[in-house]
């Protein structure tokens, strides 16, 4: 038997599951039996939550997550100093830690989701030198937050474009954070340290750090006019262009086309500098890497949906835990029920003692 080593994992399946696939070169996303296009219009996040921890075995009835937000917010004084993090992810990451594990995958996976949209919202406003506010358990998940971050009542387009966004983004295949929780629940280890395992993946730039900068490369360009030029000089100093390109797909994100279409109620004034900045973009990437495709990804449209709903840019990776934490959640319970412990190979290309390399060497490590 020999091993080829596959550093990034490309196309090694680890898992059968039944809560999403990822098909990168159709541009398609399924969650739950459902293309995301029409999920996203399917009821809300609360609905979507409920399918993908059904979905990954849970037996659920009414999430309760106004209840679930309560609780969170009563756990606010035992968090330490979580919140006077300087970073929206570590806050998040610290806070999550405080979450007492039950045992039961299901009441644990209700907590946290429940916590995040508190945790942040309250990191956000003691950010801006104001203070947190409780939450109101009659609201909607993605209303409540944005009440608790603003100290307004959201309007209802708000509302409807935070919770699309949060369905389109709730689960998306063997991510990186995804593939963490999967790993850490297969050593039989908690929900709870499953999920902050998972946040600590998303922190990478390289995972979940790209909205922000979307917005400062938008606020950079300032007009359509001045978009080709622009990159085009961001092209030649050697930098990528934020917001373009995919680690799965070959055609435009679907999610994009979700999210562009959630923010023209909002009346952004930067959504058609944003479509024009697309197109310059995906011009300028055709013509010079015509063999790598590269279009529109989910975070493009998402920085504009996020900053038109009140949102500050320092929190949007954040806010995207707060809807992943749901399919977190789910793929703990999906591995709890059906995987083993995962435990790769590795391939050894270190010094051998002075008596030689064993005969096997060339097969890699096996323990």
């Amino acid at each position: 038997m020999t091993n080829t080593t596959n550093n990034g994992l490309e196309g090694v399946m680890v898992a059968d599951t039944a809560i999403s696939e990822v098909d990168g070169d159709r541009g398609r996303l399924v969650i739950v039996g459902q293309d995301v296009e029409d999920l996203a219009l399917a009821g809300g996040f609360e609905r979507a939550a409920a399918r993908v921890l059904i979905a990954g075995g849970a037996q659920v009835g009414d999430l309760g997550l106004g209840r679930a937000r309560v609780g969170a917010w009563e756990m606010i004084p035992r968090i330490g100093d979580a919140l006077d993090r300087a970073d929206a992810m570590d806050a998040l990451r610290t806070a999550l830690a405080h979450l007492r594990s039950t045992g039961d995958d299901l009441a644990d996976a209700i907590a946290a989701i429940g916590a995040v949209p508190v945790v942040i919202a309250a990191w956000q406003r003691l950010r801006s030198g104001q203070r947190p506010l409780d939450p109101d358990p009659a609201l909607g998940h993605a209303a409540d937050y944005l009440r608790m971050t603003t100290g307004a009542a959201p309007s209802l387009t708000a509302a409807i474009a935070l919770d699309t966004y949060w369905v389109t983004v709730i689960d998306h295949g063997m991510s990186a954070s995804t593939f963490t929780s999967r790993v850490i629940a297969s050593t039989g280890s908690d929900l709870i340290s499953a999920v902050v395992g998972a946040v600590g993946a998303l922190k990478g730039p390289l995972h979940g750090g790209a909205p922000g900068p979307v917005l400062d490369m938008l606020d950079a360009i300032g007009n359509p006019e001045r978009a080709e030029p622009w990159l085009l000089a961001e092209l030649a100093a050697g930098r990528r262009i934020m917001g373009m390109g995919h680690r799965v797909y070959r055609v435009r994100d679907p999610r994009a086309a979700v999210l562009e279409a959630a923010v023209r109620p909002l009346a952004s004034r930067r959504l058609e500098l944003a479509r024009g900045v697309e197109v310059a973009a995906s011009k300028i990437l055709r013509e010079r890497k015509p063999d790598r495709p590269l279009a529109a990804n989910v975070e493009f449209y998402t920085a504009v949906l996020l900053d038109a709903v009140g949102l500050a840019r320092e929190q949007f990776a954040a806010t995207f835990a707060a809807s992943r934490i749901a399919g977190w959640s789910a793929h703990v319970i999906e591995q709890r029920r059906t995987g083993r412990l995962i435990r790769p190979a590795s391939h050894y290309v270190g010094a051998w003692p002075a008596a030689g390399a064993p005969e096997h060497a060339d097969a890699g490590s096996r323990s």
